[in-house]
């Protein structure tokens, strides 16, 4: 699960990570008042006016601008808050922007220049472990560092049974270039991270820019945070901050049912039990000729209303061509399932008008056979894997 900027900082901030203060507003009046209060606080004369989306490049695409007056917070909060934000990581239609973030100016003058790297905490897949990866090029895309110049970009190793160790933590400070009390905030900075990181049950902490400021701060400027859905349940006040606005529409309908629905970019939409199963199901459309359009996954439970939700979830891709149901009666008896699919259909009326090819197979597989062929609804039987990917080509063809 995504959060926006202004959450993945409050996050930051119960964990002791310094952040660049801000209030969010959804109107240009919240927008002044927040102005004010910053003022008031921190003694900021100047305000950063901050797109809220789940999207990278605000910046690029005019989400984020420095206001240096109570009129220019009017003004420029006007301007973002209603606008469709376009950036290289949205589409050509972009993502509307429903609130801002005012933030403190954090780059004051000083008695030296404000320094910006890069910092993330992600896991190594392929090692197992969890990573602190950081530069010294700052507020640029990473991509293109790590492209460009791959020399610049360090990474520490951290054993998730031992967690960070205090060599670690300077070294990040020392390849980053920092001495005196940077490198002490530095150290304590990364410290923090990591510990919100693991508390919070992050999948990512992504902070582009980190800044060292005039007088030696180290605080998060941004904040890009991935949450780990499967550990939700531990932390109710995160699973609050779902901004149902900024994803999918048919993957927060889905998830309303219960339904494991991933969109992918295919013709032959999928209607399955179990994971194991549905990633099969996806290679046999394939070897078949088609390209999958999801992967849903009903669970053990597949009952008329839960396979009428899942045919209304495909149905609203319109590239599906077909659909293959491929269900294994073990939880769940294949007999309640086809009676599900017959009863789904006839719910639905003329809302279905592709081909549906259904293979059954476990318990009550032959009772669940005759329930379908049967119904004189057009729906295709199969019982070998290889027949119902013979019957997905045939009407592909």
């Amino acid at each position: 699960m995504n959060v926006h900027e202004y959450q993945g900082k409050e996050i930051l901030a119960q964990y002791g990570v310094g952040i660049q203060r801000g209030v969010v507003a959804t109107t240009t009046h919240e927008a002044v008042a927040a102005a004010k209060q910053l003022t008031e606080e921190t003694g900021t004369g100047w305000h950063v006016i901050k797109a809220q989306v789940h999207a990278g490049g605000r910046g690029k695409g005019g989400g984020v601008k420095l206001a240096k007056s109570l009129d220019e917070v009017e003004r420029i909060s006007g301007e973002i808050i209603g606008m469709q934000l376009v950036t290289p990581q949205t589409t050509a239609e972009g993502k509307k922007v429903h609130q801002v973030l005012v933030a403190e100016d954090v780059y004051y003058p000083g008695d030296s220049e404000p320094k910006e790297f890069y910092i993330s905490v992600l896991l190594n897949r392929a090692s197992g472990k969890n990573m602190i990866m950081y530069s010294t090029e700052g507020g640029m895309d990473i991509e293109t560092v790590a492209e460009e110049t791959p020399e610049l970009i360090f990474t520490e190793e951290i054993d998730p049974t031992v967690g960070l160790l205090g060599f670690q933590a300077r070294n990040v400070a020392f390849n980053l270039g920092l001495s005196g009390a940077a490198f002490k905030g530095m150290v304590k900075f990364v410290a923090s991270l990591y510990k919100a990181y693991v508390g919070a049950d992050a999948a990512l902490f992504e902070i582009n820019p980190v800044l060292k400021t005039s007088d030696d701060k180290i605080i998060a400027v941004d904040a890009k945070v991935t949450l780990d859905d499967n550990a939700l349940f531990r932390h109710p006040d995160f699973e609050a901050m779902r901004d149902v606005r900024e994803e999918n529409p048919t993957d927060v309908a889905a998830r309303e049912v219960g339904l494991n629905y991933v969109a992918l970019e295919g013709n032959v939409g999928c209607m399955v039990n179990g994971a194991g199963l549905a990633m099969a199901t996806m290679d046999l459309i394939k070897q078949a000729g088609g390209e999958p359009a999801n992967f849903l996954d009903v669970g053990g439970t597949a009952d008329a209303a839960r396979v009428e939700a899942a045919f209304r979830i495909i149905l609203q891709d319109p590239s599906v061509k077909a659909i293959l149901v491929n269900i294994f009666g073990g939880i769940v008896r294949c007999d309640r399932v086809a009676q599900g699919i017959v009863d789904a259909y006839k719910n639905m009326g003329d809302a279905i008008q592709i081909p549906i090819i259904v293979r059954l197979q476990g318990t009550n597989a032959d009772i669940a056979k005759e329930l379908i062929d049967s119904s004189g609804l057009e729906v295709q039987s199969a019982i070998l894997f290889q027949e119902a990917a013979d019957k997905v080509q045939a009407v592909l063809a």
